[in-house]
């Protein structure tokens, strides 16, 4: 018997790499902050498909316990699997926070979180660093950890912001008690004279005109959505994975009401998206040495 014929054939294999090379990017978040992920996305890698999720259902998640978060983004992780996902960017720094590292070593795909691309960017600017975030992702002190690591000499101040996602998610961008809110949770940064801020919850992107109106023109604006997809370009080249083809449209999923979540976010997509609605609670997760195996029968 010819050993050969158990040797995986050429052609098959560029097959399934050129097939897993054309799967999407998956991303989520709690609500609308992952779209100043995907607006990176569409900007860095145009070619790349995208699945995104919004858990509106169980949103906000700043104020959810540690385990709360971590049972969150199995759920989500082991659907986007099962949607045979490429790689997940974890458009949410709460999760990012308190689950990265855990999941990581249950799931078989690239997962990428926002904290560590920020945090590198931050030192490269300045060496008196604010951090806002949410209450769950200041009390991890995630963002001081991170950028001590990397530069001990360094000062940070994480602030927790209980309301500025849910007056995002309220549509309450430009209303002026959103505004006063701002301007008290700056303040202790503002006496600290930061030169830096980190927009430290993928959400308030979409507050930066209020905030630079508030802060000091010299105090530089960290957006860690543009350095996770600079990672995430590097991993999918380093992995071989990009996408040199035309990307197929947007899938987008929300797990509470999709027409609440269509007429929010088209302010900053400039046009409606077409939302389905998921429950991914029901999604049960395969071991992780089947993981691979089933993504593979996707392609």
């Amino acid at each position: 018997m010819n050993d050969s014929q158990f040797e995986p054939k050429p052609q098959l294999m560029f097959s399934a790499l050129n097939t897993l090379q054309r799967s999407r990017i998956g991303i989520f978040d709690s609500g609308v902050g992952a779209l100043t992920v995907l607006r990176e996305l569409y900007r860095q890698l145009p070619n790349e498909s995208i699945l995104y999720f919004s858990d509106t259902a169980r949103l906000p998640y700043g104020n959810r316990s540690q385990a709360e978060i971590s049972q969150f983004v199995r759920e989500i992780l082991s659907w986007m699997v099962q949607q045979g996902v490429k790689m997940v960017i974890m458009a949410c720094n709460t999760g990012s926070a308190l689950a990265l590292e855990t999941v990581r070593s249950e799931f078989d795909i690239p997962i990428l979180g926002v904290i560590l691309p920020g945090a590198r960017a931050a030192v490269q600017q300045g060496k008196r660093i604010g951090v806002i975030a949410t209450p769950a992702t200041a009390n991890s002190n995630a963002y001081q950890q991170a950028i001590q690591e990397i530069n001990p000499m360094v000062d940070v101040w994480e602030v927790g912001c209980p309301e500025l996602v849910p007056l995002i998610e309220s549509n309450r961008v430009n209303d002026p008690y959103t505004r006063k809110m701002i301007q008290e949770y700056l303040a202790p940064l503002i006496e600290q004279q930061i030169d830096t801020l980190v927009y430290g919850c993928t959400h308030y992107p979409l507050l930066s005109p209020v905030i630079r109106s508030i802060l000091s023109r010299s105090v530089r604006l960290i957006d860690p959505a543009v350095h996770v997809v600079a990672a995430a370009a590097r991993e999918l080249e380093l992995l071989g994975l990009r996408n040199m083809r035309t990307a197929m449209p947007t899938q987008f999923y929300v797990s509470g009401c999709p027409a609440t979540f269509a007429q929010l976010s088209v302010q900053w997509l400039g046009c409606t998206p077409i939302v389905e609605q998921v429950d991914v609670t029901t999604t049960i997760r395969p071991p992780k040495s089947l993981e691979l195996a089933e993504r593979s029968s996707n392609l």
